[in-house]
């Protein structure tokens, strides 16, 4: 299972951006998605969370700003990031766990993408 990440860029304090992820191959079922955000030097951390039925968690530190969403039809979430900050800035990266068609479960990563905050 592939995962395509697209979305990131350079976006000014207070502005917003929108990431999208999308899952392919042979896919039975997905689990759970969600957005992860590493900075040079720190762990990979959890921003947002979402299972199959809707249920959300987000990081402390992006609640009411930020929001994950799924099309379960398309394999695809897709976080918006609004208010964005400074300290915002990091390598962006989706994540999937569930079930192929046939085989052992998966957890596969999308290749990243950067989103930059800065005036």
């Amino acid at each position: 299972v592939q995962l395509q990440a697209s979305g990131g860029g350079l976006v000014q304090p207070g502005g917003s951006l929108r990431l999208s992820c999308a899952a392919s191959g042979s896919i039975f079922s997905i689990n759970v998605m969600g957005w992860y955000r590493q900075t040079p030097g720190n762990k990979r951390e959890l921003v947002a969370g979402i299972s199959s039925g809707g249920f959300t968690n987000y990081a402390d530190s992006v609640k009411g700003r930020f929001t994950i969403s799924r099309d379960n039809a398309k394999n695809t979430v897709y976080l918006q990031m609004n208010s964005l900050k400074p300290e915002d800035t990091a390598v962006y990266y989706c994540n999937a766990f569930g079930y192929p068609d046939s085989g052992s479960p998966f957890g596969s990563w999308g290749q990243g993408t950067q989103v930059t905050v800065s005036s």
